[in-house]
């Protein structure tokens, strides 16, 4: 069945966030070492940003490492931060070339300087491209996130520049790490757990869930294009009802 037909170009998610999940699993299954199951990741993650990119996604969000990721073994860490250097340097060029803009959000401190300066550079040098935003989630928590938006709220009132009654829903999400991205219409995770793991808590208020028993390194451009179908069949009410809408 070609699921590319079935998609109704005007009703397309605008921010697809995506939690790749099961890479670990799919490595155990294949009888290979973890990281190869991240290798195999990579190849998929190209593959769907030129997948949105082709489809017409304006934004498209990848869970990339958590905070809580830091606590698995340092081998894995170490090689993982290599393989975000390595295929950023590989990637950088495909970037360039289909218009996309590269975007990070999350505890960018937390990263060897090397690798930091890395991704920020890529960062830098797409910066002027005006398709496709791809937002890399890097050391990132969604607790930590709010947290530091209600610091820099707090700081602001302490300084003047805003009195306690100001603050509302749009002040405190100008203080995000998103706060120029639009909430994510649709939200996709991987590999079969039904959780959302401290990713974008306050963002995806509203957004539409999908869940796949998909592995990430399996996830297709058809598994890409059967959530967004699904997407498109469900009643997005905000509360209202329909006769509402």
């Amino acid at each position: 069945m070609d699921y590319k037909t079935q998609i109704n170009k005007e009703t397309l998610p605008q921010h697809i966030a995506i939690i790749m999940d099961g890479t670990g699993r799919w490595a155990l299954q294949q009888n290979k070492d973890r990281l190869e199951g991240h290798y195999k990741g990579v190849q998929v993650v190209r593959n769907i940003v030129e997948t949105a990119g082709e489809l017409g996604i304006k934004y498209l969000t990848l869970y990339v490492f958590s905070m809580e990721n830091w606590s698995r073994p340092s081998t894995e860490v170490n090689a993982l931060m290599s393989l975000l250097v390595k295929t950023l340097e590989k990637e950088i060029e495909m970037l360039q070339q289909n218009n996309v803009r590269l975007r990070l959000i999350g505890n960018l401190d937390r990263l060897p300087s090397a690798v930091k300066e890395q991704m920020q550079a890529g960062e830098a040098q797409t910066s002027k491209n005006d398709g496709l935003q791809l937002v890399l989630a890097l050391s990132y928590s969604a607790r930590e996130e709010i947290v530091q938006a209600a610091k820099t709220i707090v700081q602001q009132v302490q300084d003047g520049k805003m009195e306690i009654k100001d603050i509302d829903e749009s002040r405190f999400a100008s203080a995000l790490a998103t706060k120029d991205i639009p909430d994510p219409d649709l939200l996709i995770r991987t590999s079969g757990e039904l959780r959302i793991s401290n990713f974008l808590l306050w963002q995806i208020a509203y957004s539409e869930l999908y869940f796949t028993e998909c592995l990430w390194p399996d996830f297709s451009s058809e598994e890409f294009y059967k959530s967004i179908i699904n997407y498109q069949r469900r009643e997005r009410r905000f509360g209202k009802i329909s006769k509402q809408l």
